[in-house]
């Protein structure tokens, strides 16, 4: 292996970054000491100072403090400040740097002496001494050691493409895993086949994130928008939120309210507009196609309206106006409305996604497929029967005063990071905290939190799980079933294990599920969830010892095919103890994108309720089709049938995120005109309709200027918190347009004659919500409340112990067991996961820190035991086939097994690479998800290859 990394730094860097670290500490502090103090300092006392900081003079115990302090710092300042700025060979951002981040470490040490009672008050001018003289010590003398650096990787840096593709006109498909004998290659960078795995036995963020953000920062070459962005993503005054999951804000006010996964999807929007007219001239689309997925983001921001021309095979810039009238005129020559459909992710804010239901209601048809149909619409369509609303009833206060906090089918670390700050706090009141996933994950043992700056310093951890429930895939459901057993057995003798008042007045159904739980055999119970009795048991004890129990649970419950019936039963658990409609308790869905639930909310439903139509019809004067439309993989049969022939994308990397990428390839190549309005270049540019268009719009965390001045849009968390968010950084292109833009513009030239007022409500987006207030159940007085610091909860009826059900009450579900958790001698049931270096299709490494593995993606995760049984070792190479619904089969070939921690009988492998093992046909009948996270596969050793 040579001396460069994959980004070009010198391998010795953070030895030179530490020790100038180490440096900046001591003569800092030695200078600070003697400065302050009056009486003549002895060599000793200047020693002891700049060893151990300033506070060596007031007792041994302090100067023990301030040595760990001057480690911890150093570590710091090697990790963030080395590789932020090894790549940057200005002076001018070497110096703005160095008093940015001299100023971040002077607070920090000064502010955790000060917690501790180390520090007495200073005086301004004392303050403002040591802070100069960090900036100077710590700026110079780490820009010094970095000099030599970063010109030697000036000298061998390499080019941006290199390793896309090897040259080879196959890497798609070896990106596919279709070639037998070949490795697959993944949707990350290009791996150099120096991959590795370790045990990870760290604890989750702390130290490992910091120097994670310090990697992210460094790649994004905007290391000073980066570092600003820290002190704004998720402040309720000016600030923006998040772009990544849909974790809720803290409710006091917690100025680095931030994740470093939250880091990594900021600055991978702050990246320059690189993709501009000079960079699609220069290369066609048949190139692009066999690049990884990681350059084409890796290009940069979109920067201009594209279209395709497949006379030169390349896109080339277009007119805005141009754009709309393209779209305009392909949407009314359609032979019916339902010959389109309108896919949105879960980025789209909630006035853009209000404007993007009402054009395409206006226009006339309910086609409108969303990220919800592939992830937890099992949940929304649950909890609609169970309590009359498909959201979760709990909010932080309920996480701060829960006895006990359930986790299934959720890596916390890596899905909702910032969740990991309630789990600590959890813990430190003695709450249980119990994990429930096939997988054993570094999210269920311990933690340092970031924020908590004694914990960083002292390399304190706290633990954030007090049980691991290994289940088996798909075995949740008989969990649930086995846990309830064990609560109505305990009834029996203890009438009080259950909540009789609450099941008298509140539910319906408690006497025939009463029947179903008796009638169902332990032996049942333990094949299908694969847990022991006794280990049921011990679950069920825990929750009858908890009086406000918390159930939390992610993808991995919803993307099976009895993904509703297992929410049900995580309602019926929750009914028996009244653990519903009271503080500290609840079901609570984990959303993995930061405004999926505002979409669903704001009317992107391709199952819209009379209600809300009729609502809207009144006061936006529109006559909405009331038939229901397409989700995700209903659109993808139609357009592949030639039955919707133009395609529009809001956001996301539709290509990569949906099941069976050949067919859904095929499907929008079969377009008369694909649309996709993006931030930055990715697969679903490639593959395309046979007319298509790229248009460009502003980021969450770019500022929105219209004619009335600078506007804010309003997102949704997971727990129907709704907030204003307002960008930080200028347009790096003056040609992107905001989301509300780019929607009025196609909606005015798609329906030249509508009456709505289009132009107004972009102008100024105050006039959107107004309409939203007259439209939205729980968005009265919309524009006064979403201005209020923390913004407003919409009102959940099932909190208060309304349930909006035909019954009027809380409903019992009487769902037989699931009979697929056996997949068949010599087969296993593989789930699919994301990488602690991804979020949804963006991959930005190799890695996945917490699984210990590093320089590859194209894994199968295994039993050690399932792993013998096929005589596999530590990365053979494997094909993986998966058994469809509808009797087809289909491989990915060259992937590698890895050792893991997963149960028996399991198997685990990323996403987007392994969605290809899913498909069309198998989707959910309860849900229309597709089951990415039970598929039958058979792992055999690869025929050929190395």
């Amino acid at each position: 292996m040579n001396s460069m990394t994959t980004h070009g730094r010198v391998a010795s860097l953070p030895r030179h970054a530490f020790l100038a670290g180490i440096i900046g500490a001591i003569g800092s502090d030695a200078f600070i000491s003697i400065a302050q103090r009056t009486s003549p300092v002895t060599v000793w006392q200047f020693i002891a100072s700049a060893a151990f900081g300033p506070v060596a003079f007031s007792s041994p115990r302090y100067a023990v403090i301030g040595f760990v302090l001057h480690v911890a710092i150093a570590l710091f300042w090697a990790y963030l400040y080395a590789y932020v700025w090894s790549r940057v060979n200005s002076l001018r951002n070497w110096l703005l740097g160095g008093i940015v981040l001299g100023i971040v470490v002077d607070v920090f040490m000064d502010g955790v002496m000060a917690v501790r009672g180390v520090l007495e008050p200073q005086t301004p001018r004392a303050m403002i001494f040591g802070l100069i003289t960090n900036v100077v010590f710590y700026g110079l003398l780490v820009a010094f050691y970095l000099s030599r650096s970063v010109r030697t990787t000036a000298a061998t840096k390499e080019g941006p493409t290199a390793a896309r593709s090897e040259g080879r006109q196959d890497a798609e498909q070896r990106r596919l895993g279709a070639m037998p004998g070949e490795p697959a290659l993944g949707r990350g960078p290009t791996p150099r086949g120096d991959h590795s795995r370790h045990e990870y036995h760290q604890p989750a963020a702390g130290w490992g994130a910091a120097r994670s953000v310090g990697h992210v920062l460094e790649r994004a070459g905007e290391t000073l928008e980066g570092t600003r962005a820290l002190f704004v993503m998720n402040h309720e005054d000016g600030g923006f939120d998040c772009p990544g999951c849909a974790w809720p804000d803290d409710p006091e006010g917690l100025r680095l309210d931030i994740c470093e996964n939250g880091v990594k999807h900021v600055t991978w929007e702050l990246e320059r507009a690189k993709a501009d007219r000079g960079f699609f001239a220069a290369h066609t689309v048949s190139e692009l196609a066999n690049w990884s997925d990681y350059d084409l983001e890796s290009v940069g921001r979109l920067a201009e309206p594209l279209s395709y021309n497949p006379a030169t095979d390349k896109y080339e810039p277009i007119s805005w106006e141009g754009a709309f009238r393209l779209v305009g005129d392909t949407l009314r020559s359609l032979t019916s409305p339902h010959a389109a459909s309108f896919y949105t992710s879960g980025r789209l804010s909630n006035e853009a996604t209000f404007l993007y239901q009402l054009w395409v209601r206006e226009f006339g048809t309910n086609n409108l497929p969303d990220c919800s149909n592939m992830c937890h619409e099992a949940s929304g369509v649950a909890l609609t029967a169970a309590i009359g609303s498909g959201k979760g009833t709990v909010d932080l206060d309920d996480w701060a005063q829960a006895d006990a906090i359930w986790l299934m089918g959720d890596n916390a670390a890596s899905n909702a990071p910032r969740m990991l700050t309630w789990l600590a706090e959890a813990d430190r009141r003695g709450a249980q905290l119990v994990h429930i996933n096939p997988l054993i994950e570094a999210a269920s043992r311990r933690t340092i939190v970031p924020h908590e700056l004694v914990d960083m310093a002292t390399f304190h951890t706290t633990r954030i799980g007090t049980m691991n429930v290994q289940v088996r895939i798909g075995g949740d459901m008989a969990l649930m079933r086995g846990v309830a057993k064990a609560v109505l057995e305990a009834a029996e003798k203890d009438p009080g294990a259950l909540d009789q008042e609450f099941l008298k007045f509140h539910t319906h159904g408690f006497d025939e599920y009463r029947a179903l739980v008796a009638s169902t055999p332990w032996a049942d119970l333990v094949r299908g969830s694969g847990i022991p009795e006794p280990d049921i048991r011990k679950l069920a004890d825990s929750y009858l010892a908890s009086k406000r129990v918390i159930i939390a649970w992610c993808l991995g419950l919803t993307q099976h095919e009895h993904g509703v019936d297992t929410v049900r039963e995580i309602v019926n658990l929750l009914l028996l103890r009244g653990n519903i409609g009271r503080e500290g308790a609840g079901p609570c869905p984990v959303r993995g994108h930061s405004n999926v639930q505002g979409n669903r909310t704001c009317g992107v439903n391709h199952r819209p309720d009379a209600a809300f139509l009729d609502r809207l019809a009144e006061v936006c004067g529109i006559v909405p089709p009331r038939e229901h439309g397409l989700g995700t993989v209903a659109a993808i049969e139609a357009m592949h049938r030639g039955d919707v022939k133009a395609f529009v994308a809001l956001g996301g990397n539709f290509a990569l995120a949906t099941p069976d990428q050949p067919y859904t390839y095929e499907a929008l190549r079969n377009c008369e005109l694909t649309v996709q309005v993006s931030t930055k270049l990715n697969r679903s540019h490639i593959v395309h309709g046979k007319g298509a268009l790229i248009l460009p719009c502003l980021a969450r965390s770019d500022r929105d200027r219209q004619k009335s001045g600078e506007q804010g849009v309003t997102v949704e968390d997971a727990m129907s918190m709704v907030h204003i968010s307002r960008g930080m950084q200028e347009p790096n292109s003056p040609h992107q347009r905001s989301e509300c833009a780019i929607i009025a513009g196609m909606a005015q030239a798609t329906l030249p004659t509508s009456k709505t007022p289009w132009q107004d409500y972009v102008d100024d987006y105050d006039r959107i919500r107004d309409t939203m207030a007259r439209a939205l159940e729980g968005f009265e007085d919309f524009n006064t409340r979403a201005r209020y610091p923390h913004g407003f909860r919409i009102a959940q009826p099932a909190r208060e112990r309304v349930f909006k059900t035909a019954s009027g009450r809380a409903e019992f579900a009487l769902a037989p067991l699931p009979d697929d958790v056996d997949p068949g001698e010599g087969r296993l049931l593989l789930t699919t996961v994301r990488s602690h270096d991804q979020f949804n299709t963006t991959i930005y490494s190799n890695d996945d820190r917490y699984r210990g593995l590093k320089g590859l993606r194209t894994v199968v995760f295994m039993h050690e035991q399932d792993m013998g049984a096929r005589g596999l070792a530590e990365f053979d190479l494997v094909d993986v086939t998966s058994l469809s619904r509808d009797g087809t089969r289909r491989t990915v070939y060259g992937y590698r097994a890895v050792r893991y921690e997963i149960a028996r009988g399991c198997a685990a492998g990323y996403m987007p690479e392994l969605n290809v093992l899913c498909g069309i046909a198998d989707v959910s009948t309860e849900s229309e998800q597709p089951v990415t996270k039970h598929l039958v596969v058979e792992v055999t050793p690869a025929h050929s290859g190395g």
